[in-house]
């Protein structure tokens, strides 16, 4: 079973050093996860987001690069409409070698149209960039020049790992999930529903079938003795996470390319429903253990601890028994 952090780094209210403070957690947390054998730490992007989730996500996997050995470092997912593709080339290739070639991205069309706003970008215009980032990092990690919107370019130095980076893609369509198998290594869907597709899409296009999705869980999990006592502590920010997330995708219904094109009306969370919908699970750590059996050899084991601006403290106390009671019976 493959263990797994994640980040966002949302801190509402936080600027100035307290965001430093926040930062350093996260790195604090990885070298944590580094030492005891954690398998990765993945990233997340958003921008202009009054929370501060984190914008630039190869500068932070550089940081985690500099301070772990082992992490393989996931940047899911990164929005094509938002980065040249050209620098991004060079940015992930400095990062890959920093790591010593621990890097790896899914790229995904985005989602928020405020975000598109931002960067004066088309959201109708997402499947072209999709295509356009990846296919451009695959001929730009060769170090070969190559043709780029009608010039010859150049991306130097080459990652570390060969032929590249690992170039996944994120998406929750029909379409996505095709296209990501004609130009990708991989698929993300934000949809368990989606790797049917893209099963059958690797078999059309002649390659190997990936087999079924591998089990994995919420990619939360809280772990605590009384979790009655627990929730209530962590509530506020799993609320704040779920009502901006809810937020997000309201706002990009009629755009997206999956939709039928009708609003949501925006949805008022309570600690109750967030906790009924079952996808922040808090375990004691004998359930913990319980779930990662069950997850078995090929399933995949996350933990969000600073999900939404959660206190540095309160997120260490669910780490540290997994470290000490979970991970011993593992």
């Amino acid at each position: 079973m493959a263990k797994m952090l994640r980040f966002d780094l949302r801190a509402p209210g936080l600027e100035g050093k307290e965001l430093t403070t926040f930062y350093e957690t996260c790195l604090e947390m990885c070298e944590w996860a580094d030492e005891l054998g954690f398998d990765g730490v993945s990233l997340s992007e958003h921008h202009g987001s009054a929370d501060n989730y984190l914008p630039s996500t190869v500068v932070m996997a550089s940081a985690i690069a500099a301070r772990t050995k082992n992490l393989t470092i996931n940047l899911w997912a990164v929005p094509a409409a938002f980065h040249d593709p050209l620098r991004l080339a060079e940015d992930l290739a400095v990062a890959d070698i920093i790591s010593g070639g621990r890097m790896s991205v899914a790229i995904t069309g985005g989602y928020v149209p405020s975000e598109f706003d931002m960067f004066d970008r088309s959201i109708k215009e997402r499947p072209q960039q999709v295509t356009e980032m990846i296919q451009t990092l695959e001929k730009a990690w060769t170090g070969e020049p190559f043709e780029f919107r009608g010039r010859t370019v150049q991306v130097l130095p080459r990652p570390v790992q060969r032929p590249r980076i690992p170039l996944l893609m994120g998406g929750a369509s029909k379409p996505a999930a095709r296209r990501a198998a004609r130009i990708a290594d991989g698929f993300i869907p934000s949809l368990p529903e989606f790797w049917d597709d893209y099963r059958a899409a690797m078999v059309e296009e002649g390659k190997e079938d990936p087999g079924p999705l591998p089990p994995r869980d919420q990619a939360f999990n809280y772990i605590a003795h009384d979790v009655d006592v627990a929730w209530d502590k962590i509530a506020p920010y799993c609320v704040h996470e779920m009502t901006s997330y809810a937020a997000w995708f309201a706002g990009s219904n009629a755009q997206s390319e999956y939709s039928d094109g009708t609003e949501e009306a925006a949805v008022v969370f309570t600690p109750e429903m967030v906790r009924g919908m079952g996808i922040y699970p808090v375990l004691t750590p004998e359930e913990t253990i319980a779930e990662c059996k069950r997850l078995g050899e090929f399933g995949l084991f996350t933990m969000h601890p600073l999900c939404g601006g959660t206190p540095p403290a309160l997120a260490w106390e669910s780490l540290r028994l997994f470290e000490q009671e979970v991970l011993p019976a593992l």
